[in-house]
């Protein structure tokens, strides 16, 4: 069943807010959940954990579901039935590309938002910011959908080739062997407490795209960002510590920005939907916990990949540290 498209500002005669949403989703809610499951031949139990999936509450009763909705479900399932994958695969699937759309949609709103009050204040005023809204949305919309598609693409192809470059075992793909960072703000609640709204994210902002060039430089991959830490994969031990020198240099020498502590940690990680786990991220998140300011301090799994010829090490005093133990860091420079 084919989406039922709308016009492209959304039927007039609906409340602003439901214009708008027409206008995002080109196609009105017209099904719920039972209705979805029979046009598309799966159960409901099926249909709601696809829905939970993909970051949604639950809609029973109420006509929640578009033609959309069905038209996605159906290509779904339509691999499923192929034998490409099996449901539960196709659940985790969906719960990525959920978490990442959302995500995705935040950023995009609050980025767009700015936008439209510039439209208002200007001359391109349309006397409503859902209007100008919508004006923005009929614009960029289309374009954005295809950067999605690029972006998708260019990813994957840089994942399936990250599975050979980072010498990934035969009998568990799933485990790869790299070098983690781990870098934090100091005292970022501290600070947060006296900013205003705007100031943290604009801070946030700073600190988060400033990392993102650095790990790109040195073809690395940022795994996750808490507002006031990152974490970072590497395939080299050399490039790790290149990244985290980078992330001290833009961030901790930096006056208008906090001060920053970098952990690094080197071993076999397992990755599971787009996350890493195993010690060496445990222990780069611990060693930012005893490092100084703007001070990078390593495992000695990392200190013995480093090449001695370019780097000196010096271990450190032993300390303690929460699910190791006592754990002598050690501080590197190049010679």
């Amino acid at each position: 069943m084919a989406p039922d498209r709308t016009p492209r500002g959304g039927r007039p005669d609906r409340p602003p807010g439901e214009q708008l949403d027409d206008a995002i989703l080109r196609s009105h809610p017209a099904f719920n959940a039972l209705e979805v499951a029979a046009e598309t031949g799966i159960t409901i139990e099926q249909t709601r954990r696809l829905w939970r999936a993909l970051g949604f509450p639950e809609f029973v009763g109420e006509k929640a579901y578009t033609a959309a909705d069905i038209e996605a479900v159906s290509t779904l399932m339509s691999f499923v039935d192929a034998g490409s994958v099996d449901f539960d695969m196709a659940v985790n699937l969906t719960r990525g590309v959920g978490q990442t759309m959302a995500r995705l949609a935040d950023w995009e709103v609050s980025t767009l938002v700015s936008r439209v009050e510039e439209m208002e204040a200007g001359d391109e005023a349309t006397g409503s910011r859902i209007g100008s809204a919508l004006r923005l949305i009929n614009d960029v919309n289309p374009p954005f959908e295809r950067l999605l598609i690029y972006a998708w693409r260019r990813h994957l192809a840089a994942a399936v080739g990250r599975i050979e470059a980072m010498g990934a075992k035969d009998e568990d793909l799933h485990t790869i062997d790299v070098s983690v960072g781990f870098a934090d703000l100091v005292s970022f609640t501290a600070l947060s407490n006296t900013l205003d709204r705007d100031e943290i994210g604009d801070l946030v902002e700073v600190f988060e795209s400033r990392c993102q060039d650095v790990v790109a430089r040195y073809a690395g991959r940022i795994i996750k960002s808490l507002g006031d830490s990152v974490l970072f994969v590497t395939n080299d031990a050399e490039d790790a510590v290149a990244v985290a020198e980078g992330i001290i240099n833009v961030i901790g020498r930096d006056p208008k920005m906090p001060d920053v502590r970098l952990g690094l940690a080197s071993g076999p990680v397992v990755q599971r939907l787009g996350d890493i786990f195993g010690p060496p991220v445990n222990m780069a998140a611990r060693l930012t916990q005893v490092a100084r300011r703007n001070r990078l301090i390593v495992d000695q799994n990392t200190a013995d990949l480093l090449p001695a010829t370019d780097w000196e090490s010096r271990r450190l005093p032993a300390r303690p540290v929460r699910g190791f133990g006592l754990v002598e860091p050690v501080a590197v420079r190049r010679r």
